[in-house]
């Protein structure tokens, strides 16, 4: 380590300075320098030769005052070289306050009187063990990065590869799993279907021949009461009443032909739980599971129990009529709380999401677009005609109301928000929570028009999200 400075009075170089400087004595002893500028030898220019280092020293030998090297081994400066220009003396000082080589002279009389200034020998041996320093925290860090690299990194490499591999057997374990459930239900309801046509078409078959028959009879009686008309004489066909009266007895026999559900396909053949929940799980998590931009509430449908807010978005219950009744309008709903989206949908997928939050009363679904609009009656009354199917929620119960029918539904928690799902192709209507993806209910039905979003609210208020 380097040898701790110490304060000089530099009184051994007072008298030649008396006889060179002005003629002058001056007193030194009073000088101040900070303690650490100056050492007992600050002027002693006879500097012991450099020790070379033992076998145990560490690879960073901090240099001493008394174990200087020359210039050309430390690369920053030649002691025995330079001179002061102005006192013709040697560089063996540095000033701390103007960063320069100065010498004795300067220091005590010259430009740098005053300043804070070191023998240039400590100055050295502070650098080279400044620099020992910096090497060795340059050291320490290029370790630290080392074991990073070699220890850290090439750990947390290993621990990648394996994380990867679990989750990728994850993935195909899952994925292995859902494809072949879906696989075996998709084989289940493929050969439901088939049955189910086999039998319709065994159905059709026995239809097809039954009235064939039929047929052919009729046309053989008709042609036998025919010629009865046309070519038995009058005697003869005052006579023939017992013939004519079966035959006639056997035409009314055939019946009449009638449609039956029997000769129709069973829908729910093809109806799953499963297939469904993962068909509305890949719909739902995808990017439009909040419905379009534009989807807005029609301002002309608004009952005067509701406001409107300006984005078109948010209707809000209010108990008190206004003093000022809207213009009438065919649309508008007058007594019923219920407003209806702008766009109707009859075709493709849709799905959007209303904000109920703490409404203890509301319904959102879908109606056609002749539903009723006037009175009190069921007729505009949503999930309570045949034009409706809601979702309706009072108080603390929830329900799927349609054609003035009920069902209650079990929900584990209240919704802040409820999604519907609207698949046109397939005529599936369905309801669930997008916090959770929990369908709340769904339905299969052969909707015959377009379908418009339909809304009540009778407490606080319902907002359509983006």
């Amino acid at each position: 380590m380097g040898t701790k400075p110490e304060t000089s009075s530099i009184a051994s170089v007072s008298a030649d300075l008396d006889s060179r400087e002005h003629g002058s004595k001056m007193d030194l002893r009073n000088m101040e320098f900070e303690p650490q500028l100056f050492s007992p030898s600050s002027f002693n220019n006879n500097l012991p030769p450099k020790e070379s280092p033992t076998k145990d020293e560490p690879p960073f030998v901090r240099a001493t005052s008394a174990s200087t090297t020359s210039d050309t081994e430390s690369g920053i400066f030649s002691v025995e070289s330079e001179l002061c220009v102005e006192h013709e003396s040697e560089l063996d000082w540095f000033c701390i306050s103007e960063q320069k080589l100065i010498c004795s002279h300067c220091a005590i009389v010259g430009s740098c009187h005053g300043h804070s200034v070191t023998q240039l020998t400590t100055r050295v041996t502070a650098i080279r063990n400044q620099l020992v320093d910096v090497c060795e925290k340059i050291q320490l860090q290029a370790q630290r990065i080392e074991r990073f690299v070699n220890h850290t990194l090439a750990a947390k490499e290993r621990a990648l590869q394996t994380e990867a591999s679990r989750a990728r057997e994850h993935i195909l374990a899952q994925g292995s799993r859902v494809r072949e459930a879906l696989e075996e239900e998709e084989q289940r309801l493929l050969e439901a279907v088939q049955r189910e046509e086999e039998r319709v078409e065994e159905g059709l078959l026995t239809q097809r021949s039954h009235w064939s028959r039929a047929l052919s009879g009729l046309g053989q009686t008709r042609s036998r009461l025919v010629h009865v008309l046309t070519h038995m004489a009058d005697a003869q066909l005052a006579t023939a009443g017992q013939e004519i009266t079966e035959r006639v007895e056997e035409a009314e026999g055939v019946g009449h032909p009638c449609d039956t559900d029997k000769l129709n396909l069973n829908t729910a053949c093809s109806d799953s739980k499963l297939l469904r929940g993962l068909w509305a799980g890949a719909v739902l998590l995808g990017p439009a599971a909040y419905g379009p931009a534009d989807l807005q509430f029609d301002p002309r449908t608004v009952s005067p129990l509701l406001t409107l807010s300006e984005d078109g978005r948010t209707v809000t219950f209010s108990k008190r009529h206004p003093r000022d009744s809207p213009a009438y309008d065919p649309a508008r709903f007058d007594h019923w709380p219920n407003v209806l989206g702008t766009a109707a949908m009859s075709t493709g997928t849709h799905s959007w999401v209303t904000e109920v939050g703490q409404s203890g009363a509301y319904k959102v679904g879908v109606c056609y677009q002749s539903m009723e609009r006037k009175g009190p009656g069921n007729g505009p009354r949503l999930g309570y005609n045949d034009c409706s199917w809601v979702l309706s929620h009072y108080d603390s119960d929830y329900s799927f109301c349609h054609a003035g029918k009920n069902q209650a539904l079990r929900v584990v928690r209240r919704p802040q928000r409820v999604g519907v799902l609207l698949d046109w192709p397939s005529h599936t209507l369905l309801f669930y929570e997008p916090d959770s993806g929990t369908v709340l209910h769904s339905l299969t039905h052969p909707f015959s028009a377009p379908l418009l979003v339909a809304c009540a609210v009778a407490d606080r208020s319902a907002t359509l999200l983006e």
